[in-house]
């Protein structure tokens, strides 16, 4: 990993050089940082400031004027919200508060010009960097506390690897993350592109996380799944480069067109995502897979206890998010009961691989490719063994597009078609059963991490998803096999839940 001891000059020759040290910056921002920019006129903070917007903003031609006359401009665009300071003209510290720091950095960040002018007024955790004239370019020296070393050390150990693999000097835009420690860049180096996957090796799981044991910790586990997929003839991404030590991938970038377009799903495209499903199962799978260091990852099967583990958000989160009381205990006791005998009834359905969140978030369309190809498959680190259902049940339930009924009965039957012609005999009533258990299982789960999400973690945008979540709900309890949860629902949750 390159040196970070705090001070730290790095030489930036040209404006280009300084771009690019500025998309490392931004790479690594957080909401509440402040970055200090210091040094006489002419000397780069503007320039500076100015990539790093463009970067967050991932708008190379962005308008992003000098705050010297107005002090300070808010740029909302981005994974992180930045409001750009210029005190020159600040006439005491104490006006700093009317600038509206505080309220910048109470869900962004903060670039700072001219910061000596505020004297003790900022935050003590600033990284600053101060610039000078060095030759024909420029230096900027950093300095700070917190964990800006470390978070630096680790966006300069991606440039680092990017230099590796092809792509010295390439742009670096934020991509997305997700749930999860990991983190995604789109990276560009003259035509070519690709995505950088940035997932920290984690470590064990923590004590009674029931279900952290079923959850993949490193890229490894990405590697070996992505080349079992690509070795059945389906489009997950290749593997570019790697840095498995250091939990870092370049993939290659499938683009960005979904199965639903304006959140309504593609029939078409939902139909090809189905064929997939047919083609995984239509065949014996391994659950032991090469791993990329010569080892063996083996896929943790998708068990009654695993089932019964992600369900425990449903009453640890859920029930409190629409009574406003814990689950009772004797609520708990039945829960459990219910489901044990419903994950219990999975013990002789067929399995195979699952993929796990087979769903739109995770599906992108690629038409300039022929048959199942035109799937591109992403987020399946975490694959498993269990229920074929499992994957049908996350792709015609959607958690986040609205699959209605009639396209979801399609999409199933469809399903069911392929087996049969595949397989010759396939008992779709046996499936049908399945398919309601595991569809009641998935929504159950996720209205309980989605409430997680929204109350726990502060995101409210989840929510959105519940009512959708509420509808698959009510499909898959009108099948018998949910009796028995129906009456549960209906006796401890309002009728609005």
């Amino acid at each position: 990993m390159a040196a970070t001891r705090f001070p730290l000059t790095l030489d930036l020759a040209d404006e280009t050089a300084t771009t690019r040290f500025a998309e490392d910056i931004a790479a690594c921002l957080a909401p509440g940082d402040v970055i200090a920019l210091s040094g006489g006129l002419g000397v780069g903070k503007t320039t500076f400031a100015r990539a790093l917007i463009r970067a967050l903003a991932d708008d190379a031609e962005l308008e992003v004027p000098s705050p010297t006359f107005t002090l300070a401009q808010s740029y909302a665009s981005g994974p992180v919200p930045v409001t750009h300071f210029d005190l020159y003209r600040l006439s005491s510290p104490e006006e700093l508060d009317e600038l509206g720091l505080e309220e910048a950095l109470a869900t962004g960040a903060a670039l700072i010009e001219w910061p000596e002018r505020a004297e003790d007024e900022l935050p003590p955790t600033r990284l600053t960097i101060a610039f000078a004239i060095a030759g024909d370019g420029r230096a900027a020296t950093l300095s700070g506390s917190g964990d800006w070393q470390r978070r630096i050390a680790h966006s300069r150990h991606v440039r680092a690897f990017l230099d590796t693999t092809g792509f010295s000097g390439a742009a670096r835009r934020y991509l997305q993350g997700d749930a999860s420690s990991r983190t995604y860049e789109r990276i560009r180096a003259g035509d070519r592109h690709a995505v950088l996957m940035d997932w920290p090796p984690a470590e064990a799981p923590a004590a009674g996380d029931r279900r952290g044991a079923y959850r993949a910790r490193d890229v490894r586990a990405f590697v070996a799944v992505d080349e079992a997929l690509r070795d059945a003839g389906l489009s997950a991404p290749a593997v570019l480069g790697a840095d498995l030590d250091g939990g870092l991938l370049v993939l290659e970038d499938l683009g960005s067109t979904g199965i639903a377009v304006d959140g309504e799903p593609v029939a078409e495209r939902y139909h090809a995502a189905i064929g997939v499903l047919a083609t995984i199962h239509g065949e014996a799978r391994p659950d032991t897979l090469p791993a990329p260091d010569g080892g063996t990852h083996r896929l943790p099967a998708y068990s009654a206890d695993a089932l019964a583990a992600e369900l425990d958000l449903f009453l640890d989160w859920y029930v409190p998010h629409v009574t406003g009381a814990p689950a009772a205990d004797a609520a708990r006791q039945d829960f459990a009961a219910l489901w044990a005998d419903l994950t219990g009834q999975l013990a002789a359905a067929e399995t195979s691989w699952v993929l796990l969140d087979y769903h739109s978030p995770n599906l992108l369309w690629l038409a300039d490719r022929a048959g199942l190809a035109r799937v591109g498959i992403l987020d399946f680190q975490d694959m498993l063994t269990g229920p074929v259902a499992y994957d049908v049940v996350s792709l015609c339930q959607d958690a986040r597009v609205t699959v209605p009924p009639a396209l979801e009965s399609s999409l199933v039957a469809a399903y069911v078609a392929l087996r049969q012609a595949d397989k010759g005999r396939f008992d779709d009533e046996a499936f049908a059963a399945v398919y309601a258990i595991l569809g009641a299982q998935r929504a159950t789960k996720i209205l309980g991490a989605f409430a997680r999400l929204a109350d726990h973690t502060g995101k409210p945008r989840y929510l959105q998803h519940i009512p959708r979540l509420r509808e698959y709900l009510k499909r898959s309890l009108a099948h018998p096999a949910l009796t028995g949860y129906a009456q549960w629902y209906r006796r401890h949750l309002p009728p609005s839940a």
